[in-house]
């Protein structure tokens, strides 16, 4: 992946979007408490702004029904936090995280019942994607950006089309997306993230040795990446969802107008609103002896 173009400070400068899976429903199933990751996190976080003075951090929390800024380390009031015995980072980043999980909490009352317990990665992307992007334009020296997904919550079908759209932006912007993902079943939009971006994903085998994952894998600028043997894709899962029902599927329909793919056969797009033909099967197609060949004049 090759770097942002213009205004950078260096290329071993980093500007690292962390979006942090705060779902209560992975959480309370998972061998590896909420507390210990925050205690793996805040250790990675702190190595990253003391592997370089110019680095900078921004945290956004992805809610199961909300996301949100919790911590941004070029804020002017992050620095002057703090009590004397807690760094201002981790001072801020629980005490806005604590505020955020208490109201997306309350958001979770307002939702029906039934849903998939996945969390917005689409809304974080998006947040994180609008974040480098003001960076882009601030017209000041920049350095640079990638995004890390810590991720543990299952894919959430619904969320195919916009995450796609984030992970494509992204690779337009050329800011990569790693990932590592704690759950038990990997997931196919990660993998698909990381790898049309350029990115790094990772499923680690031993949680309680995340920080160590996240610090040799993670912790590296792009251009240092370039001398580092990382994790390869291997086995990405390229699969879509259909946007009738949702469900990750093998073979399905393409509408030819917006490409909008479908699991089985509808006379009318519900995205754009082209008109189909019918669905063609192979006992309807003519057989090769029955076709007429042509035959070029003499």
């Amino acid at each position: 992946m090759a770097s942002a173009p213009s205004k950078l400070y260096s290329d071993d400068v980093s500007l690292v979007v962390v979006l942090l899976d705060t779902n209560p429903f992975f959480w309370s199933s998972s061998s590896l408490s909420f507390s210990q990751f925050l205690t793996h996190v805040l250790a990675f976080l702190n190595a990253i702004l003391t592997l370089n003075q110019l680095n900078q951090v921004v945290v956004i929390a992805t809610g199961y029904n909300s996301c949100d800024y919790v911590y941004d380390s070029s804020s002017t009031g992050n620095q002057s936090v703090g009590n004397g015995r807690m760094p201002s980072l981790c001072a801020t980043l629980l005490q806005n995280l604590e505020e955020f999980m208490n109201k997306d909490e309350q958001l979770g009352k307002q939702e029906p019942e039934g849903r998939i317990a996945c969390s917005l990665l689409s809304g974080s992307l998006s947040m994180a994607l609008c974040y480098i992007q003001r960076v882009f334009r601030s017209g000041l020296l920049h350095p640079q950006p990638r995004i890390l997904c810590l991720q543990g919550s299952p894919d959430g079908p619904e969320q195919y089309v916009a995450i796609m759209n984030a992970i494509f932006s992204a690779q337009r912007s050329m800011v990569p997306i790693d990932s590592c993902y704690l759950g038990a079943q990997n997931s196919a939009f990660l993998q698909q993230a990381s790898y049309i971006t350029g990115g790094v994903h990772h499923k680690p085998q031993q949680l309680d040795g995340l920080f160590q994952y996240l610090l040799t894998i993670f912790g590296t600028d792009l251009h240092s990446r370039n001398f580092l043997q990382l994790p390869k894709p291997v086995g990405v899962d390229f699969r879509a969802s259909c946007f009738c029902h949702k469900n990750t599927i093998d073979m399905g329909y393409i509408c030819s107008v917006c490409l909008s793919i479908y699991c089985k056969h509808l006379k009318k797009c519900s995205t754009c609103g082209s008109v189909f033909g019918q669905a063609q099967t192979q006992s309807d197609e003519p057989s090769a002896t029955n076709r007429k060949r042509k035959t070029t004049d003499a």
